[in-house]
């Protein structure tokens, strides 16, 4: 299987992961979606501490519990999932603005794959999903060490997933100093 930085890898039959302790919350207006997702993650041994058929009511719960997965429904009625998202990243809450987000949608377009990445989550997934994939992408998040990056409105993940050098100039500020800092070194050095 082709992988991207470890996204697509499959799982090692011998792999052991150990969910017990994990805090996690489902927000899914269709109750029939919040309990088989509740119930693939049981199987894993991960426990939904939070299960929310709206965005105001994760919203409650986020301001007094600390959450270390979230899994929300992209098109929800009110709120919508992307709209929470962009909420949760901008609320200052910590470690709650931090916590990974696997968003979820039954019908995915190119359009809904480039909101998800823009509005901060972590990953996209297509329901109906299997539970294999729903912890291959579990996994994936929980050794995602993108750094959080804030870019005009956006706040969350870094959303380039490849280490491939950019071929045209660096934009990143912190970038540049850092390649000036370098080169006045290695000047001094030199001399």
């Amino acid at each position: 299987m082709r992988s991207m930085n470890g996204v697509g890898e499959s799982l090692r039959e011998s792999a052991v992961f150990n969910f017990d302790g994990a805090v996690t919350m489902v927000i899914d207006d269709s109750p029939f979606s919040l309990e088989l997702t509740a119930q693939a993650l049981l199987g894993f041994g991960m426990k939904v501490r939070h299960a929310c058929e709206s965005a105001a009511g994760a919203i409650a719960i986020l301001q007094n519990h600390p959450v270390d997965l979230i899994l929300v429904d992209c098109e929800m009625p009110g709120m919508s999932g992307y709209e929470f998202v962009r909420w949760l990243r901008r609320s200052g809450l910590d470690p709650n603005a931090y916590s990974p987000v696997i968003m979820t949608a039954a019908h995915v377009r190119r359009s809904k794959v480039s909101d998800a990445r823009d509005c901060g989550a972590n990953f996209l997934i297509t329901k109906p999903f299997s539970a294999g994939v729903l912890l291959e992408r579990i996994v994936w998040v929980s050794r995602d060490n993108r750094p959080f990056l804030e870019v005009g409105d956006y706040f969350g993940p870094d959303r380039r997933f490849r280490n491939e050098p950019w071929p045209g100039p660096e934009r990143r500020a912190e970038e540049r100093r850092r390649t000036a800092f370098e080169k006045e070194r290695r000047t001094a050095v030199e001399l």
